[in-house]
């Protein structure tokens, strides 16, 4: 049950007000606190610590209450009774939303023939986990792979493959899409095409030049030019699945991007020219977005660019559009890079102005960067940027060498289990909008605020429980503070749920969990459960504990997109 949810409105309806209900950090004073009083005490005409000793009887009288303590200028702590906390955790947990909505959720965004990069890396965890929130509530969502398979970069792709091998048939005029072409491409070699591409083009404006009639024409629809396209496209995202596979966050819904999306242009074309919306400048065509309240730059919208391309621009809205003819979704959030901020705040006004979606339901989440301890953007040892492998790898070693360091034997399997863990609970754990620091010496540990210690925690306790020779099922028996706080921690698990979809903060999961572990351990070490000397009645009732907080756990963990092994 959602605790939080089920007391506040309790209160309400008995003091016929609504007030606002906080979970203190200390519970030594109580399970719950409001501030009614001091809220009330002017309507009443009367002193906060005054009303707050008139308010407490009356909540006393509530079938749930233990006691009442008014405390400050007038504050009320509210202790529950330990059999209504039992009996609540037991219910079974049923977090779903009392406004279900359909979202779509575009996150991923990989580029083709690019290896994923580190910068992917908050993209796909956070909204991967995001996405799993949302439907943990109830609510329907569309995830959206926005890959990079258009633009410029397809052409410098095409162009060097070109420069390569000229006599390929691709690159003939009486090209025939009906006969195959004796061509293979290494998926390693396809992953340095577009940077050396890309570095010429910066030396050689022939080069350029080039890519850029190649652009014009691959758009258009050139044969030899598609042909080629759709054979690295499939290397390119053979390559993309095995590492969102090692990345272990779910398949995405579409992975259609800048080439689907471009199918619109011409009907949202259509619907800017009806509105008056697209001005003429330097041979571009523009948009110009900037508000009289705007009291910072707001450059206009690129919707062609002055060779007459379609942008960046033009193709996220076109996406937009397509959402909608598709999913009909009530909110469409975006998990990006921060620095993007200001291309969101475009979009979602050229896509109001334009009718095709309401401002009020367009999201951006602007993550931080991930730092290396000098504070820099991570890099691998040899100084280059780290590819989005690059990082799993480095966490696998440091965590395989932390295994033999404890004269353990753990599986490949479950190494990278932890690895995964590891990475991803240090990214959850952070405010998304912040930068954080990637150390694999740190992250790695076994102790404190990580992903193993995460992991190693549900392994003890799956442990006791597998170990146990009865049911995990008793009646109410009077509880240990220990025990008491621990269940308290679970029936905050469904507010948690709710303020992190809420907020858009999968980090007050990641936290939670910790928090939670922390209490598990707690009662771990002093609660005995299997050993001899402990009542059968005291096991039994510490077996439901057990069995219920795994159980809240591996739901959180899972909500993380982590897995949890056999052993540690």
């Amino acid at each position: 049950m959602n605790l939080y949810k089920y007391v506040s409105n309790a209160i309400n309806e008995k003091l016929g007000a609504k007030v606002n209900l906080e979970v203190p950090k200390n519970r030594d004073f109580g399970d719950f606190s409001t501030n009614a009083a001091m809220v009330m005490a002017k309507a009443a005409g009367k002193n906060p610590r005054e009303l707050a000793a008139e308010i407490t009887p009356k909540l006393a009288e509530l079938p749930f209450v233990s006691e009442t303590s008014v405390a400050g200028p007038g504050f009320i702590n509210i202790k529950l009774k330990d059999e209504f906390i039992w009996t609540s955790a037991t219910e079974p947990q049923n977090p779903k939303s009392d406004n279900p909505q359909t979202i779509d959720l575009d996150y991923g965004a990989y580029n083709v023939a690019k290896t994923l990069h580190i910068g992917h890396l908050r993209t796909s965890i956070v909204g991967d986990t995001f996405n799993r929130i949302a439907r943990a509530l109830g609510h329907t969502t569309y995830s959206w792979n926005h890959i990079g398979d258009w633009g410029k970069p397809m052409a410098l792709i095409i162009a060097w493959i070109e420069k390569l091998h000229p006599e390929l048939p691709y690159f003939q005029e009486n090209f025939d899409p009906t006969k195959p072409v004796d061509f293979d491409l290494d998926p390693v070699e396809l992953n340095t095409y577009y940077p050396a591409a890309s570095a010429l083009a910066k030396q050689d404006p022939e080069f350029q030049a080039h890519a850029q009639q190649i652009k014009a024409l691959f758009q258009n629809g050139h044969p030899g030019y598609f042909a080629l396209f759709e054979k690295f496209l499939a290397i390119s995202m053979d390559m993309m699945y095995a590492t969102v596979q090692r990345l272990n966050i779910l398949p995405f819904d579409y992975n259609l991007g800048e080439r689907n999306a471009a199918k619109y242009l011409d009907e949202i074309e259509k619907i800017l020219t009806a509105k008056n919306l697209i001005e003429e400048s330097d041979g571009a065509q523009i948009i110009v977005v900037k508000r009289e309240t705007d009291n910072k730059p707001m450059p206009p919208y690129m919707w062609l660019d002055s060779r007459g391309a379609d942008t960046y621009d033009s193709t996220d809205l076109a996406a937009i559009y397509c959402r909608k003819q598709t999913d009909n979704p009530n909110k469409i959030v975006y998990f990006t890079d921060q620095r993007q901020g200001l291309h969101f705040e475009q979009l979602f006004r050229v896509a109001e102005m334009s009718g095709i979606y309401s401002y009020e339901n367009l999201e951006h989440i602007g993550y931080g960067t991930i730092n290396g301890r000098d504070g820099k953007p991570f890099k691998t040892r040899d100084g280059n940027a780290a590819t989005l492998d690059d990082v799993l790898d480095i966490a696998n070693e440091a965590v395989a060498a932390r295994v033999a360091e404890s004269g353990k034997k753990l599986s490949a399997d479950t190494i990278s289990i932890i690895a995964l863990a590891a990475v991803k609970f240090n990214d959850l754990m952070h405010d998304v909008r912040s930068d954080y620091i990637f150390d694999p010496a740190s992250v790695t540990s076994f102790e404190g605020r990580t992903g193993p210690y995460i992991l190693y925690t549900a392994v003890r306790l799956n442990s006791v429980l597998k170990r146990a020779t009865f049911s995990a099922n008793a009646d109410y028996q009077p509880m240990t503070s220990d025990e008491r706080n621990l269940l308290i921690e679970v029936l905050d698990f469904e507010r948690t749920l709710h303020a992190a979809f809420d907020n858009r903060a999968t980090d007050m999961i990641a936290n939670y969990t910790y928090d939670l572990c922390q209490l598990i351990n707690t009662f771990y070490h002093n609660c005995p459960i299997l050993r001899e000397d402990v009542p059968d009645s005291v096991r039994a009732g510490r077996l439901h504990i057990a069995q219920i907080a795994y159980d809240t756990l591996a739901k959180a963990i899972d909500l993380m997109g982590l897995e949890i092994p056999s052993e540690m």
